[in-house]
């Protein structure tokens, strides 16, 4: 039976939040716990607070996604842009770590048919289909704020999570050669 859109769609949106925490873990692992911790400034977020906020955020808006609100009553934003006795990178990135569990567990749960459905974050609503995309965009924004943080830290000792500077034509060369061929997954 041939794929529909919304298979693509879940599909896509899974592979995406996995690219996501890929890339953000990609840039984890290349700072210093001194790094983690470090704050540019008074009003920006270090590293461990962007990884504490993101694991509240999963948590909260992943947990009995289908039935319950985004923003679970016991959930405390604003306590997640504190550092806290107990915060150590170890028990953030665990919680970072379930976090990412639960957003891939419910995707994997999802049938096409649920896209349609209404989900509630602090009581708005949303269709299934919207929450994804919303997420989406949030943890693309906060992927992109760690790994800059982690390339500005880590200055000449960074390693590129992406094609390196001077090597486009090249990388698009070894693209070409890999799809030539390739047919589109949708008639037009």
């Amino acid at each position: 039976m041939a794929e529909t859109l919304e298979q693509a769609y879940l599909a896509g949106a899974a592979r995406e939040f996995r690219r996501l925490k890929k890339l953000a873990d990609d840039a984890l692992v290349q700072i210093s716990e001194v790094e983690f911790f470090h704050r540019p400034d008074a009003a920006s977020n270090s590293v461990a607070l962007i990884v504490k906020h993101v694991a509240g955020n999963l948590r909260s808006r992943w947990t009995d996604f289908l039935t319950a609100d985004g923003e679970k009553p016991d959930r405390r934003r604003d306590q997640e842009f504190e550092i806290a006795a107990g915060d150590t990178r170890e028990a953030l990135l665990h919680r970072w770590e379930e976090g990412w569990l639960q957003v891939f567990e419910t995707m994997d749960s999802l049938a096409p048919a649920d896209l349609k459905k209404t989900v509630f974050i602090r009581s708005e609503p949303h269709s299934v289909l919207e929450a994804i995309q919303r997420q989406l965009a949030h943890n693309a924004w906060h992927a992109g704020q760690i790994v800059f943080l982690a390339k500005h830290l880590r200055a000449g000792e960074w390693k590129t999570l992406s094609i390196p500077r001077g090597k486009t034509e090249e990388f698009n060369a070894r693209m070409r050669e890999r799809f030539r061929g390739a047919k589109r997954r949708f008639p037009d």
